[in-house]
C-alpha cells in the first residue's frame, strides 16, 4: 500500500460502522466518556475503564468505536455540540462574535480537559458539530462584510485568542481541582511567594500589590473581555 493510500487516523476519514446495538451506541458511549473526562481528566480515560461503567466489555467498544484516539475525537464533538449557534449579524456582528467567544470560553472551562485535547485529536475540525459551528460562524462574519477568504480568517483569529487564553485557564482549574481547593484559597496560598519572587521587579511588584484581594474568577473574566475587545477592534478596522 503506498504512503497515498494509507487510511487517514481518524474517526471522520472513515465510513461509520453500523454494527449498533440497541443497549450500546456510540451515542450512549461518547456521553460516558465525557462524564468520565470531566469526573477525572484524561489519564483516566480507558476503554477498560469505560466498559467497566458502561457494564459492558472492551471488546464491545471497539464494535463502535477504533481506538482510544477516535474516542477523544468524538467526545471533543460531542462538546462542540453544547455550543450554541451566532446570533445573527443584523444585531451586531461584534455582539454575536463576542458571545461565541464567551460562549467557547465557558464551554472549555466546564470541560478543562478538552483544552489540550484540542490540538491532539486528529481531524477533530471535521466533526458534524465543529463543521456546523464554523459555518455558522463564517456565516456571521461574511455577513458582517467580510470577505470570504478574510471570514476565515477573522474566524480563525477569534477562536485562536479564545483558546490560547482559556487553555492557560483551564490549567490552572485543573489544578485547584485537584488541590480540592477553591481558587480563592488557592490564590492566598500562592501569594506569599509570589510577592517574595517580585521584590525585585518593581512594577510586577506595585501590579501584584494593585491585585491583592482581589477575586481571581472575576479578574481572569476581566482579562479575558479585555483581550477579546481588542480583538474585536482590530477586525473592526477591516470593515468599510
Amino acid at each position: 500500500m503506498s504512503a497515498d493510500e494509507q487510511p487517514i487516523p481518524s474517526v471522520w476519514a472513515r465510513p461509520r460502522r453500523e454494527r449498533e446495538q440497541p443497549a450500546l451506541s456510540r451515542e450512549h458511549i461518547v456521553a460516558e466518556a465525557v462524564r468520565l473526562l470531566d469526573e477525572e481528566g484524561t489519564e483516566a480515560l480507558s476503554m477498560r475503564r469505560l466498559g467497566s461503567r458502561l457494564n459492558a466489555g472492551a471488546t464491545s467498544l471497539y464494535r463502535h468505536v477504533a481506538s482510544k484516539d477516535e474516542l477523544f475525537e468524538l467526545a471533543v464533538d460531542a462538546i462542540y455540540g453544547e455550543l450554541p449557534p451566532p446570533g445573527p449579524a443584523a444585531a451586531g456582528w461584534r455582539e454575536s462574535a463576542g458571545d461565541v467567544a464567551r460562549g467557547l470560553r465557558a464551554t472549555i472551562l466546564r470541560h478543562p480537559w478538552i483544552a489540550a485535547k484540542l490540538a491532539e485529536v486528529g481531524l477533530a475540525f471535521l466533526g458534524p458539530n465543529a463543521l456546523r459551528h464554523s459555518e455558522h460562524l463564517l456565516g456571521l462574519f461574511e455577513a458582517a462584510g467580510f470577505p470570504p477568504a478574510e471570514a476565515d480568517q477573522a474566524m480563525s483569529t477569534l477562536v485562536a485568542y479564545v483558546l490560547g487564553v482559556s487553555t492557560s485557564e483551564a490549567a490552572w482549574l485543573s489544578m485547584i481541582a485537584r488541590s480540592g481547593g477553591s481558587q480563592r484559597e488557592w490564590t492566598e496560598r500562592l501569594w506569599p511567594a509570589a510577592e517574595r519572587a517580585v521584590q525585585d521587579y518593581p512594577r510586577l511588584r506595585a501590579r501584584y500589590a494593585a491585585q491583592r484581594g482581589d477575586d481571581p474568577a472575576r479578574s481572569n473574566e476581566d482579562s479575558f473581555e479585555y483581550g477579546l475587545q481588542r480583538v474585536l477592534d482590530g477586525l473592526q478596522t477591516r470593515l468599510p
